[in-house]
């Protein structure tokens, strides 16, 4: 409760708009499921668990820089107002 609204001005800018912050946290969260995923693949499919790891542990940088310039590419774009879609279709 005390951190509630620090932790919110971190993560959020004054448009309302998702902070420079938030997509790298989500970007590394995201890579963690997604390395996981990756080795228990490449587990399967090589049967090796050394190998599993260095795949695993060679993709989660590159993919970490991929998915926070694709979050800030998604955070760019123009979002709808809910009043929009009133004034468009009424």
């Amino acid at each position: 409760m005390i951190l509630d609204q620090p932790l919110k001005k971190l993560f959020t800018s004054k448009s309302g708009r998702d902070s420079n912050a938030k997509s790298l946290l989500k970007s590394i969260s995201w890579r963690i499921v997604g390395t996981i995923d990756t080795m228990i693949i490449s587990y399967f499919v090589t049967g090796e668990l050394v190998m599993a790891i260095s795949i695993g542990s060679v993709e989660v940088f590159s993919k970490i820089i991929l998915y926070y310039f694709h979050e800030r590419a998604w955070e760019s774009t123009p979002k709808a107002q809910a009043n929009d879609t009133e004034k468009k279709y009424a």
